[in-house]
C-alpha cells in the first residue's frame, strides 16, 4: 500500500530489521536437528554467510579462518592487500588517525595504484589454506583483471559496487560500461553481483546469469551513502522484494538465484530476520571487524570510504572483543546477541520449528516496532542486554 508523501508524490512504506519480528509457530525442534548449511553453485558451506569485502575485515589469513569455520570470505582485490606488498604499517596508521583527518589520509593511502601481480598472489594465499577462494572487483575494473583472476584459479567472483545495475548508460565513447550479462555468460567462474535494493533491479541482475545477488544499499555501519546520496531501502523490505524477484525468475527460467543480504546486521536476531525475509545467506562485515584476527585493529570502513571525490563511508571503531570462532559459532560470553551469531540462527530456527534455511524463509513475520523496547526499561536504564 502506498502512502501519500504529498499531492505529487506517493511511496511504499518500507521496513528495517528493528521494525519486524519472527512469529513462533506451532512446532519447535531440537537445535541439533536444524541444518543451516548453504550450497552455492558447486560449493557447500556449513554457515550461510559471507565475510564482506572490506579491508578492515578480510585479509588472506582471515579468509582462510572464516573458510575453516564454515563460511566464505570475500577479499577486496582493489583494496590495500593489492596496493601494498605488506599493508600492516598502513593498517597501523589508519587505526591511529584522528577522526577529523581519517578520510583525507585514507584517500591518500588508497591513491597507491593496484599492483596487478598482487592479485594472483593474494588469491593463491587463500587457496593455499585449503578453503574456497572468493574475491571482489568493481564493474569498472572487472574486465581489466578478469584474466589474472582466472589464471589464479579463483573459485567465486563478486562484482560489487554501491549500486550495480544490468543496464548502465554512458554517453562517453571512451567509457563504455560493462555488459554484465555478456561478461557473466562468457566467464568461467560463478559470479555474484550487487548491490541492489528493489524488485526490478534484483530481477534484472538475476537475468544476467549471476548465481547470487547482494541485497543492500547503504545499511552498513560504516556506509554513509544514505546520507550522501539520499538513496537506499530498509533491509527487511529490500530482501523480501528480492525474494519475490527470485520466485519470478525461477518460474520463468527454472534457475534458482541466491539472495544474499548484505549489511545492516549486528546480532544473531538480525541474521535470523534476514533469512526469514527470504535471504539464502548473509554478508556481514561490522560484526567480524571486532574479531582479534581482523586486520583493521578494531576499525572498519566501507569500499567507498576512500573515494577520491565523493567519499561515502566512515572509518568506525567497534573494538576487538572476541575471536572469529566465538563471533560466528560461539560460545558467547556476552548477552547482547553479537557473539555466536549462527548458533543464534540455529536456535531461532529451532524455536520456531524450521529445519532448513529454505523452510525458514517461509516463517511468519509481523510488523512489531515495540519488539526492541517492550519490557526492556531496566535494560535501557542500566545499559545492559538489548540497550
Amino acid at each position: 500500500m502506498e502512502v501519500e508523501i504529498g499531492i505529487g508524490k506517493s511511496g511504499r512504506r518500507a521496513y528495517g530489521f528493528d521494525d519486524i519480528a519472527i512469529v513462533p509457530s506451532r512446532r519447535t525442534r531440537d537445535p541439533e536437528d536444524v541444518d543451516i548449511s548453504w550450497e552455492l553453485d558447486a560449493y557447500k558451506f556449513d554457515l550461510p554467510m559471507m565475510a564482506s569485502a572490506m579491508d578492515g575485515v578480510v585479509s588472506p589469513a582471515t579468509a582462510v579462518e572464516v573458510g575453516r569455520l564454515g563460511g566464505l570470505a570475500c577479499l577486496n582485490l582493489e583494496g590495500l592487500w593489492t596496493r601494498y606488498d605488506d599493508p600492516d604499517a598502513v593498517f597501523d596508521e589508519i587505526a591511529q588517525l584522528p577522526s577529523e583527518k581519517a578520510t583525507r589520509r585514507m584517500q591518500e593511502l588508497y591513491a597507491e595504484p593496484v599492483k596487478p601481480e598482487l592479485i594472483p598472489q593474494r588469491i593463491r594465499e587463500i587457496k593455499a589454506g585449503g578453503v574456497t577462494a572468493c574475491a571482489s572487483l568493481t564493474p569498472q575494473k572487472v574486465e581489466e583483471y578478469a584474466k589474472l583472476v582466472l589464471d589464479a584459479e579463483l573459485d567465486v567472483l563478486v562484482v560489487q559496487g554501491t549500486v550495480v545495475s544490468a543496464e548502465h548508460v554512458s554517453h562517453d565513447p571512451a567509457r563504455q560500461p560493462l555488459n554484465l550479462k555478456k561478461f557473466i555468460r562468457e566467464f568461467d567462474l560463478p559470479v555474484i553481483v550487487g548491490g541492489c535494493a528493489s524488485y526490478s533491479t534484483a530481477l534484472h541482475l538475476m537475468r544476467t546469469g549471476a548465481v547470487g545477488i547482494l541485497v543492500g544499499v547503504g545499511p552498513g555501519h560504516a556506509c554513509t551513502s544514505r546520507g550522501v546520496l539520499g538513496i537506499g531501502v530498509p533491509q527487511a523490505t529490500a530482501i523480501a522484494d528480492a525474494a519475490g524477484a527470485r520466485i519470478r525468475h525461477l518460474d520463468e527460467t527454472g534457475v534458482y538465484v541466491h539472495v544474499i543480504a548484505d549489511g545492516g546486521m549486528r546480532t544473531g536476531g538480525d541474521i535470523a530476520k534476514a533469512i526469514a525475509c527470504g535471504a539464502d545467506a548473509v554478508m556481514i562485515g561490522s560484526p567480524l571487524a571486532s574479531a582479534y584476527e581482523s586486520p583493521g585493529r578494531g576499525y572498519h570502513w566501507g569500499m567507498a570510504t576512500f573515494h577520491p571525490t565523493l567519499p561515502r563511508g566512515a572509518r568506525v571503531f567497534g573494538g576487538q572483543k572476541a575471536s572469529l570462532s566465538e563471533i560466528l559459532t560461539g560460545p558467547a560470553h556476552e548477552n547482547d546477541g553479537t557473539l555466536n551469531l549462527f548458533g543464534a540462527l540455529r536456535t531461532s530456527m529451532a524455536t520456531t520449528g524450521y529445519e532448513t534455511v529454505k523452510e525458514f524463509q517461509k516463517a511468519e513475520v509481523m510488523v512489531a516496532p515495540a519488539l526492541q523496547t517492550e519490557g526492556k526499561s531496566l535494560q535501557r536504564a542500566q545499559g545492559v542486554g538489548m540497550a
